[in-house]
């Protein structure tokens, strides 16, 4: 069981010291299945390799739940397969949109917080999740200007968890992120949202480029208050698994296993007692 553990996402940047190497030991491991579905030859064999030494979660890239567009039916036959191959017990996807007109944005662009676009996703989640045969969980993004909002974001995303019996992702960084740059209280909002439906969590870092602005961009050390709004959250959720994400920038492996261990620690606190008592 992965919950209460702590993962890191594999890059192909690090392959060979991932898997030769003493330092870095994560419990699992995350990739974009949009990464690795038709891949051969040298990295084929890598893969293979890396997901018998680890665990296997997913996060996805293009699913494009916000989209108008028709599902792409062609990417979702894969990725069963995919999943089924690799034993992935957990897909997640972002709550945005990254395609329009059949044609990739490559950017995760907001959903309007609109009653429309609820039921719009709803059907969408469900449709997937009919396909897949397996619940998927929706990661709340970073966003840097709202989108004809009528509602809250905890609202928006809260009635399509609930609406398309989902699971929900919580990304804690991205929480910060938009509470630094939208002026809201990051714990009031976590409060608020579904937190019976958390089946996984997501750390980073992020870069503060101007007085009142911050960027999402996985490539910088967890900050002190984020761990701070990690360790808040996480009593109020039961244990799931934890991911440290990094997409590039990336420091020695020692640095790395030391927030996985930062991390990990801050579970333990919080959620091994709770375990013990409920036995």
């Amino acid at each position: 069981m992965l919950n209460g553990k702590t993962g890191i996402g594999f890059r192909k940047d690090f392959e060979e010291d991932f898997l030769t190497g003493t330092i870095l030991k994560p419990y699992f491991i995350e990739v974009a299945p949009e990464n690795w579905i038709d891949m051969g030859g040298y990295w084929k064999k890598i893969f293979d390799k890396v997901t018998e030494r680890y665990p296997l979660t997913c996060h996805g890239l293009s699913l494009s739940l916000g989209s108008p567009d028709e599902l792409d039916w062609d990417f979702l036959k894969k990725l069963k397969v995919f999943l089924k191959q690799y034993k992935v017990q957990l897909y997640s996807e972002h709550l945005s949109y990254a395609k329009c007109d059949n044609a990739h944005l490559y950017d995760l662009l907001p959903i309007p917080f609109r009653e429309d676009a609820v039921k719009h996703i709803i059907e969408r989640i469900k449709t997937v999740q009919d396909f897949l045969e397996q619940k998927i969980a929706i990661e709340n993004v970073s966003y840097y200007t709202p989108v004809a909002a009528e509602m809250e974001e905890y609202t928006f995303i809260s009635e399509i968890v609930n609406g398309a019996d989902c699971r929900l992702l919580l990304d804690v960084n991205n929480v910060y992120v938009n509470s630094f740059n939208h002026k809201y209280d990051a714990h009031d909002f976590i409060k608020r949202l579904p937190l019976d439906k958390v089946a996984y969590m997501h750390m980073a870092g992020h870069l503060q480029v101007e007085e009142d602005l911050i960027i999402d961009t996985h490539a910088e050390n967890i900050i002190d208050p984020v761990f701070d709004l990690f360790d808040y959250t996480i009593q109020l959720v039961k244990p799931v698994p934890v991911l440290l994400e990094r997409d590039y920038n990336f420091p020695e492996f020692e640095q790395l296993q030391g927030e996985l261990n930062r991390l990990q620690k801050i579970c333990n606190n919080a959620w091994i007692p709770q375990h013990a008592a409920a036995n």
